[in-house]
């Protein structure tokens, strides 16, 4: 069984060569080259594209769920019993969406522009609401292209290093494989934080978890425990 919780970026490209069609190969490319989340690739423009500064701008809207008392609208823990403003006893809370909408604008490489030019200059994109999506489909639709295409390019399930579950190549695994290929090439103090900005994570922890997924310091420490048991022996 393959124990791997990462993609390398050979294998990204086995994936984007798998893809029979442009649009297919450039969520691939977009998802890896960018490392932004399925919904920010999903919801990318034409518009949001800057050809001339070489970036990408892209939103990402996340909803969040807060619980309040019903009698006094006061914010409350899953835990609570009790309001601790007015003091009812909490039998059923309200729970109110609230939805958070950021942009931040990524760097580009010049062999993902030009893919870009060619799709947009072939009408690729969709137009709906007044504007041009790169991508035209559903997250589902998306999470399917990239199974797909990773089965097809005989690549294996992988390991989440948190749960040690089993899941099929997603999207965000994609995510991942940028974050990782990025921490190896620079996993000091400032590349952690450029890091942090580019994905977009809100807490520098989140950031964290995939330098111990990159970081082979721990085997190398360890093996180097029974070289220097060998030659003291």
């Amino acid at each position: 069984m393959d124990n791997r919780t990462y993609l390398e970026p050979s294998e990204i490209e086995a994936i984007e060569a798998a893809a029979s069609n442009l649009r297919d190969q450039l969520l691939v490319r977009i998802l890896f080259r960018t490392g932004c989340r399925v919904s920010e690739a999903l919801g990318l423009t034409v518009e949001g594209i800057d050809f001339k500064n070489s970036t990408v701008t892209i939103q990402h809207l996340k909803s969040r769920i807060n619980l309040v008392c019903p009698e006094c609208g006061t914010r409350l823990g899953k835990a609570h019993s009790y309001c601790p403003r007015c003091g009812s006893e909490v039998q059923e809370a309200v729970s109110q969406a609230k939805d958070q909408q950021k942009m931040r604008t990524l760097p580009v490489d010049p062999d993902t522009l030009k893919l870009l030019k060619k799709y947009i200059r072939k009408g690729g994109p969709v137009e709906r609401d007044g504007k041009k999506y790169i991508f035209g489909i559903t997250r589902n639709t998306a999470w399917r292209i990239i199974r797909k295409l990773a089965e097809k390019a005989g690549l294996p399930k992988l390991v989440n290093p948190e749960t040690g579950k089993v899941h099929n190549v997603s999207p965000h695994r994609l995510r991942d494989a940028f974050a990782v290929n990025a921490l190896k090439h620079d996993d000091s103090g400032n590349g952690m934080r450029m890091l942090q900005e580019h994905l977009g994570h809100a807490s520098f922890n989140t950031t964290a978890k995939y330098r111990k997924v990159s970081g082979e310091e721990q085997r190398d420490w360890y093996s180097r425990l029974w070289q220097k048991d060998k030659q003291g022996g």
